[in-house]
């Protein structure tokens, strides 16, 4: 396979972005040097998705955020994140909170209640 990189000068790479309920899966060949913002633009994938603006979407490789600078390597799946609706944290704060109120938390330690602890 690395024979056809340096013959062709082109490498395969996948272009994927998710939603809630469907994800978009591209598989492209591109030119050897190019960069994750050539591979996004030329997968096509933002007339399919105009909601993604690549100066507020974060974008990835194999899970792990990076530049759009970044030179594509054979087989990277360059990945767009959607930006999150609810800050994580706040979230579990207040699930935290809804089972104190409902008595499945410890009102003290905010854990489970033991159920073999007196009353």
């Amino acid at each position: 396979m690395e024979n056809m990189v340096k013959e062709h000068g082109t490498i395969q790479i996948e272009v994927v972005y998710g939603l809630a309920h469907k994800q978009k899966l591209l598989s492209l060949p591109i030119n050897q040097g190019a960069t994750v913002e050539q591979g996004i633009v030329e997968s096509g994938i933002l007339s399919l998705y105009p909601e993604i603006d690549l100066k507020e979407n974060k974008v990835g490789i194999w899970n792990k955020v990076v530049k759009l600078s970044m030179i594509l390597s054979n087989f990277d799946r360059i990945e767009i994140y959607r930006p999150l609706i609810a800050d994580p944290k706040e979230v579990r704060k207040r699930r935290a909170e809804k089972a104190k109120l409902e008595g499945r938390a410890d009102k003290t330690t905010g854990g489970r209640v033991n159920p073999l602890a007196k009353k």
